[in-house]
């Protein structure tokens, strides 16, 4: 293991203006401030080089009108994995900025803790771990069926084994209401970090099977042979998809200021 030296890591936020569900959802506001603000703020507690990823001029202008540094990236990247590499390669050519390690933070997660950040960040003290995420316990009271809540396995090393939406693993002879008493389930959180040359090579990776099944893009990783790192963190994450959740919200936003 090694000391991580966090100068060459870069925290990437990628932020679309676009969004069927809740459109210019980065400028929306969250107490005072933009949502794309109280996430670059929170990425700037952890992280020395914080950067807005983005495909629209509004963002841009909102980003350097509170003293960020946002990236103008392609209209056509279908993910933020795509849309990180682009920024990290026009970050290294346009700031001079030699990045080792990507932290690609969820720009719709206001309420993101510095720790959650530098726990990813740590993982890379360990010189075999290409890409680092986060996971957590899914408590007693939580709908573990619920395919908007991604589930995973690791290994004994915390390494991913598998990501889904259904409930894994299968806990065979026992009432599904009873699962939770019976074994520990993990759910992921969006939060990662890639080695550099890690993260150029998923960009050249054509979507796989398990992958268009389950819709989710870290399938395509494991099923073409990287391994992902997992930590464990004890807090949950707050992501806002739609104009309801900013609303229900508003008790952390309080606790927030």
């Amino acid at each position: 293991m090694n000391r991580i030296n966090k100068s060459k890591f870069a925290g990437i936020i990628p932020a679309r203006f676009a969004s069927s569900r809740f459109p210019g959802k980065p400028l929306a506001m969250v107490g005072n401030r933009t949502m794309i603000q109280c996430v670059y703020e929170q990425a700037l507690k952890s992280l020395e080089h914080v950067f807005v990823a983005t495909d629209d001029e509004r963002i841009i202008k909102c980003v350097e009108g509170f003293g960020g540094k946002a990236i103008m990236t392609s209209t056509d990247h279908t993910s933020g994995t795509d849309r990180c590499y682009e920024a990290s390669e026009k970050i290294e050519t346009e700031n001079g900025l030699k990045i080792d390690v990507v932290i690609n933070i969820q720009g719709d997660e206001p309420f993101i803790k510095p720790e959650q950040i530098d726990q990813v960040a740590e993982c890379f003290s360990d010189d075999s771990v290409e890409i680092a995420t986060l996971i957590c316990k899914v408590d007693l009271n939580e709908d573990i069926v619920n395919p908007n809540q991604i589930k995973t396995v690791i290994t004994s090393k915390g390494d991913a084994l598998y990501f889904s939406r259904s409930a894994i693993p299968f806990v065979r002879d026992v009432k599904i209401e009873e699962w939770h008493l019976r074994h520990l389930f993990y759910k992921h959180l969006g939060l990662y970090g890639y080695k550099k040359e890690t993260l150029k090579k998923l960009t050249t990776l054509a979507r796989s099977p398990l992958e268009i099944a389950e819709s989710l893009e870290q399938n395509r990783w494991l099923e073409n042979g990287f391994r992902i790192r997992t930590t464990l963190t004890e807090w949950d994450s707050v992501g806002i998809d739609t104009p309801e959740d900013l609303e229900r919200t508003k008790d952390l936003i309080n606790d927030f200021r």
